[in-house]
C-alpha cells in the first residue's frame, strides 16, 4: 500500500510491536451465536470442524471468508475476547491505534460487509529523508486505483467485524470463560502470539499520538526517514486536520519524548518533520511500543496453520502488518474451499498448498519492511546519500517505483 507507517496491527495484538500499556477491554456476558461448552465442542469436533484462535481483524476476516464457503458455518468456531454488542470506544476502547489499510485490504473488507463508517482516504504518499536531498511521491492515479489506502481506527474496524461474525452463523467462544475452547479437526492460530523462529530487534521504539496540523493536506500521508528510524503522519479518520503520528526512534529517545511537556514535544516533532504542514500540535497522550521482527512456520503442527501475527510480526514501516495478515486469511480461505465442500477429505493437502501460495508474498513483504528501516537508519554518509538518490530516482522514473508501489498496494496474490 502506501509508504506510510502505522503501528502494526492485527489479531489480539496483531502488530509488529508489543501491545500498548494503556488499554482496556469490556467483555459481554452473553455472546450471540455462542453455544454452551458441550454443544460447541461437539459441533467443532465434528468432521470439518475449524477452531480459529484470535478474534482480532485477521481471525474475524478468516471466519467470515470460511463461513461464506461453508454449507455449515456452525462448524467454524472463533475463540477470543468479544466486547459487548454495540459497545463504543472511549474509556473502554480496545486499542488506541489507527490502522493503515491498503486498497486490496479495503476491497476485501467491503466484500465482507465489515468496512467501518469512518475512514480517511490516502490518495498521495510523500516519502522523504531528513537532511538529504531526494523525495518521491506515490499517487493513486498512476496506479489506476481510487485510493492508495485508507486509515481507520482499531476500535471501529473491530466493531464492524465483530458485528459481522455475530450475523454469520459461526460459533463464538469467549476466551475469558473458564471453559477451554473446543477441539477441532483444523486449528488456526491467529491470536497474535509471537511466533518462534526468525527474530530481529531493531533498537527502536515507536511513539504514537495524535497531532493537529496548521496547514493540513487532505488525503496525504507522509513517511520521513531519519537516522534514528522512520516517522510517519497518517490522516486521522475521526478528525479533519489531524494526523496519527508514528515516530520510530531509539528506546532512550522515545522515553525522553514521552516524558516531555506538550510544548517541548511539539518543538521536537516540528524540528524532525519540518514546516510542510505548518505548526504541529500534539492533542493527547503518548504511547510507546518496542519494535521487532518475528517469523515462524506457517504449519507449526499437523492440522494447525498460523496466519497474521501468529506467523509473522513486522516492523511497522509501510504499514504492512495487518495487510499481510488479511492476505493470509484470504488465501487460506481460498485453499480450504474444496475441503469445506467435502470435509471427508483430509485438510493437509490444502494446508500445504496454502504454505506454498504464501511463501513469496510473506518473504518479500518481510524483506521490504526489514530492510527499509535499517538502510535509512544507517549513519554512513555514503549510504545516506544513496538513499536520497534512490528516492529521487523513484520520483523521476515511474517504471522504477511502480513495482514497489504495487507490492505495498496489493501484495503478491496467487
Amino acid at each position: 500500500m502506501d509508504s506510510s507507517v502505522s503501528l502494526p496491527s492485527g489479531d489480539a495484538a496483531d502488530g509488529s510491536a508489543s501491545r500498548p500499556s494503556r488499554h482496556s477491554r469490556r467483555e459481554d456476558a452473553a455472546i450471540p451465536g455462542e453455544h454452551a461448552g458441550a454443544d460447541a465442542a461437539s459441533v467443532c469436533a465434528a468432521q470439518g470442524g475449524i477452531l480459529i484462535s484470535g478474534a482480532g481483524p485477521v481471525g474475524c476476516s478468516l471466519a467470515l471468508l470460511l463461513a461464506a464457503e461453508s454449507a455449515a458455518p456452525s462448524r467454524i468456531c472463533l475463540s477470543g475476547v468479544f466486547p459487548a454488542a454495540g459497545a463504543a470506544g472511549g474509556e473502554t476502547r480496545l486499542d488506541p491505534r489507527a490502522l493503515a489499510l491498503n486498497h486490496g485490504s479495503r476491497v476485501l473488507l467491503e466484500q465482507l460487509r465489515a468496512w467501518p463508517d469512518k475512514a480517511a482516504d490516502i490518495l498521495t504518499v510523500h516519502v522523504s529523508q531528513r537532511g538529504r536531498l531526494g523525495r518521491t511521491l506515490i499517487r493513486h492515479e498512476e496506479l489506476g486505483v481510487p485510493r492508495l489506502g485508507s486509515v481507520v481506527t482499531y476500535d471501529a474496524l473491530s466493531r464492524t467485524l465483530h458485528e459481522a461474525v455475530r450475523r454469520s452463523g459461526i460459533q463464538l467462544h469467549s476466551a475469558s470463560q473458564d471453559a477451554p475452547p473446543p477441539e477441532a479437526q483444523l486449528r488456526v492460530q491467529s491470536d497474535g502470539a509471537r511466533p518462534k523462529g526468525l527474530q530481529r530487534t531493531y533498537g527502536q521504539h515507536a511513539l504514537l499520538c495524535t497531532v493537529q496540523a496548521g496547514r493540513a493536506l487532505p488525503h496525504w500521508a507522509f513517511e520521513r526517514f531519519t537516522a534514528q528510524g522512520p516517522l510517519a503522519l497518517l490522516p486521522h479518520p475521526a478528525h479533519d486536520g489531524c494526523y496519527s503520528l508514528v515516530w520510530c526512534t531509539t528506546p532512550e529517545r522515545a522515553a525522553s519524548l514521552a516524558a516531555m511537556t506538550a510544548a517541548d514535544f511539539d518543538g521536537a516533532l516540528q524540528s524532525m518533520f519540518g514546516e510542510r504542514l505548518g505548526q504541529l500540535r500534539s492533542l493527547d497522550g503518548r504511547t510507546v511500543f518496542p519494535l521487532s521482527l518475528h517469523a515462524g512456520p506457517v504449519l507449526p503442527a499437523p492440522g494447525t496453520v498460523a496466519i497474521g501475527n501468529a506467523a509473522q510480526t513486522l516492523h511497522p514501516v509501510a504499514g504492512q502488518g495487518l495487510n499481510l495478515g488479511l492476505r493470509d486469511a484470504a488465501q487460506l480461505a481460498q485453499a480450504l474451499a474444496p475441503w469445506l465442500r467435502n470435509p471427508a477429505l483430509s485438510p493437509e493437502p490444502a494446508l500445504r498448498q496454502y504454505a506454498r501460495m504464501r511463501r513469496a508474498d510473506r518473504w518479500l513483504t518481510m524483506g521490504i519492511t526489514d530492510t527499509l528501516p535499517r538502510f535509512f537508519a544507517t549513519r554512513n554518509p555514503l549510504v545516506q546519500h544513496m538513499g536520497g538518490l534512490g528516492l529521487l530516482t523513484l520520483d523521476l522514473l515511474r517504471i522504477a517505483r511502480a513495482p514497489l508501489a504495487s507490492q505495498l498496494l496489493m501484495g503478491l496474490r496467487a
